[in-house]
């Protein structure tokens, strides 16, 4: 049987032992948290310890945090109606809600002209760069890099911002909003008025006691230096990938990027082949998001920093976790550039 390496982070990551004990015992917890009797507010208690951990974790006051279902939809609760300005470069969540007309260097960087009126992501999914966030910022997607990055949201300066735990080794399906205190915030739905009016519908219990107990695990885990290790253990990864030769891009390689992400490009070699490949090879990596994986397009990221079509669609991402072992990224390696090479003689 084939040993699988997980190389798939910036899709989702696994789930945490803590995420997982504090969902299982939210399950026992029977009361509805908009309930005034002893299992309601039991609920209640639950929820609002939820969101106080969040709360401590993101550098937000908690009356500040609103849970939703993920970033998507947090996505179109701070961005719908508004006219902000973004780049080609944010994800679809973010894209489809702004005109992409901010310019995007060759490196994959943004500069602002006028934050307030900008959305700007932390970090980018698929070539890990880093965005600096400038004060007054109206909304930054922090998705990628929270729990990878110190980042806390009161120093930031930013007005609003928003994650989701399943990239921090959370349960998928819940998210959160953060705001500055004061913040107005519009429900988009409505109903019963839960998390102070801003996002009506029942508390999703489970997934936000999983979401406290990832975030306050993932910070821990920043402080403790996992993902220096991590960067270490990509730096060698991307070395031993350029004994392939001559004719492997980096995007993004050349700005400060996250410390797990790596984008090659090999033109004229499909990124849906080389994963196809890696996968019967046992590994998972992926070619771009995942929430646009299957769609045979050149990755609109690459295409932004200037890239043409052939290295836009040719491009995979490796994205490590604390758990990756030195001997997974060696392996993938070998298999990767064992492929390249059969590919080069075929053609030769």
């Amino acid at each position: 049987m084939t040993q699988r390496a997980y190389l798939d982070h910036n899709a989702t990551t696994p789930l945490r032992p803590e995420a997982r004990a504090a969902m299982v015992e939210a399950m026992d917890v029977a009361g509805n948290p908009s309930s005034v009797h002893a299992e309601g507010r039991a609920a209640r208690a639950l929820v609002e310890k939820a969101r106080a951990a969040v709360a401590e974790a993101t550098g937000c006051a908690a009356g500040d945090v609103v849970f939703v279902s993920g970033a998507s939809e947090a996505a179109a609760l701070l961005l719908a109606g508004r006219s902000l300005q973004g780049a080609a470069i944010e994800h679809e969540a973010v894209g489809a809600w702004t005109d992409e007309s901010l310019p995007v260097d060759s490196e994959g960087r943004v500069a602002l002209a006028d934050p307030a009126t900008a959305t700007l992501q932390l970090a980018n999914s698929e070539t890990g760069v880093i965005q600096d966030l400038p004060s007054g910022l109206a909304v930054s997607d922090i998705t990628q890099g929270f729990g990878r990055l110190p980042f806390s949201f009161d120093w930031s300066g930013v007005q609003a911002a928003f994650l989701s735990a399943h990239k921090f080794g959370g349960p998928k399906g819940v998210g959160a909003v953060l705001l500055q205190p004061g913040t107005d915030l519009a429900a988009r739905i409505r109903g019963g008025g839960q998390e102070m009016g801003r996002r009506a519908g029942t508390e999703n219990l489970i997934g936000i006691a999983g979401m406290a107990a990832a975030a306050t695990a993932a910070q821990a885990e920043l402080a403790d230096g996992a993902w220096a290790r991590v960067e270490i253990l990509r730096d060698r990864l991307e070395e031993a990938i350029a004994s392939a030769g001559t004719g492997l891009i980096y995007p993004g390689r050349g700005a400060a990027r996250l410390p797990n992400t790596s984008c090659i490009a090999v033109p004229g070699w499909k990124g849906e082949t080389q994963v196809l490949q890696m996968d019967l090879a046992g590994f998972a990596v992926s070619a771009g998001s995942a929430c646009s994986s299957g769609k045979l397009r050149p990755s609109k990221v690459l295409r932004a920093m200037g890239h043409g079509e052939e290295v836009a669609t040719s491009a995979i991402r490796v994205s490590l976790g604390p758990e990756t072992t030195e001997d997974e990224i060696m392996r993938f390696a070998d298999r990767w550039t064992a492929a390249l090479n059969k590919r080069r003689a075929r053609a030769a």
